[in-house]
């Protein structure tokens, strides 16, 4: 059992900020603040304040207060205070009902609470407002991706990529999504527009090789590791997922070289667990132990530490323990044959049988042909 980075995480796209003009000179720079985009240097607790200043002067047209309280809303949101950005957006929308940014960027703060159902509302809002605004079909898509509506979410993407044919991030999405269903050769043209448009984005080249990966071309997958480090050289995700293609080529000790320098940027459970796969491999088992023991630390919930742990020990003889592991596996994961699979072969070993043919019988009711 191995495990792997997922492809990269998404992010939403937020609409334009919206500009007001200021209603009187002394409000010119709470204006300016309010008005901010990120590019500005202005700091969110700074643009707030400004925004609050503008909506608290009551000398601002009805457009204005919309504007001001929409990109306070933004702000909040950027922050994670998705109630307080909703709230604000909740009354840009009564200010103004045809306000089609307002709507996309309430989509994003119900987005990031997990409420893709009313984000998915005020998406269709704003596309009907604004039917060319390709952000609101973006987020759209990224909704229905978290909803697990894969084809939904492609249509999506689609539609942006037909709005704005140069956006690169587009091409990302939608590949992430074939990815997702399964659909590797479609995921990598997604990833080659991408690239042609952005070659300068690391983590294309990384999810181009994870499709490479699952279509079991690992030196090919390599390729866009190697690209990946060259572009960041800091990116712990490019080292992970090129040790797992090392691994796949039987190269543990280039795998492992991998797998340090992942830990070194980035200590997860994940490269830990990986590398004391490799380690197993190279029959180091004591030093397999030591990266299991260290996964367990950073994440006591995954069976796969145990598991792997268990199989270690049972390979040292040491069936006592591995049982302790197995047990704690099967607590965890109680679906997987395999661990009830080894643990009757570690009671067998210690002379249980009788516990050794429960085991067995547990793991051939989920897979009936298992030890056969």
């Amino acid at each position: 059992m191995s495990v792997t980075i997922p492809t990269i995480a998404c992010a939403l796209a937020l609409a334009a900020t919206a500009s007001l003009a200021p209603a009187q000179a002394e409000q010119s720079q709470a204006t300016t603040w309010c008005n901010a985009r990120e590019a500005d240097g202005v700091s969110l607790d700074l643009q707030i304040s400004g925004c609050t200043t503008v909506i608290q002067s009551g000398e601002v047209s009805n457009s204005n207060l919309a504007s001001a309280l929409s990109n306070r809303g933004n702000a909040y949101r950027v922050k994670g205070q998705h109630d307080r950005a909703i709230e604000d957006l909740d009354q840009a929308i009564k200010l103004n009902p045809n306000y089609a940014n307002a709507f996309i960027n309430r989509g994003v703060a119900y987005n990031a609470k997990g409420e893709y159902d009313h984000a998915i509302q005020d998406y269709d809002q704003a596309v009907k407002l604004n039917p060319n605004a390709a952000v609101a079909y973006y987020n759209r898509g990224l909704a229905y991706r978290a909803k697990s509506q894969l084809d939904r979410a492609i249509q999506e993407f689609d539609q942006v990529i037909k709005l704005d044919p140069n956006e690169a991030d587009a091409f990302i999405k939608r590949g992430i999504t074939y990815y997702a269903k399964g659909q590797h050769d479609h995921a990598i043209q997604d990833y080659d527009q991408a690239i042609r448009l952005n070659p300068s984005d690391a983590d294309v080249f990384i999810n181009r090789g994870i499709a490479y990966r699952a279509k079991g071309q690992f030196d090919r997958a390599i390729q866009d590791y190697d690209q990946a480090t060259k572009l960041n050289p800091s990116d712990a995700v490019a080292y992970y997922n090129r040790g797992v293609a090392h691994s796949a080529k039987r190269q543990y000790d280039r795998a492992i070289q991998d797998y340090d320098q992942a830990i070194n940027l980035k200590p997860t459970d994940a490269a830990f667990i990986n590398r004391g796969l490799a380690y197993s491999e190279k029959n180091q088992l004591d030093r397999a132990i030591q990266d299991y023991d260290q996964a367990i630390k950073l994440n006591s919930n995954r069976a796969v530490a145990y598991y792997n742990r268990g199989l270690v020990y049972s390979a040292k003889r040491q069936y006592g323990r591995a049982i302790q592991d197995y047990d704690q596996a099967i607590k965890l994961d109680p679906s997987d044959a395999d661990i009830f699979h080894e643990r009757s072969l570690a009671k067998a070993k210690r002379g249980d049988k009788k516990g050794a043919d429960a085991d067995l019988a547990a793991a051939r009711r989920i897979v009936p042909n298992i030890g056969r």
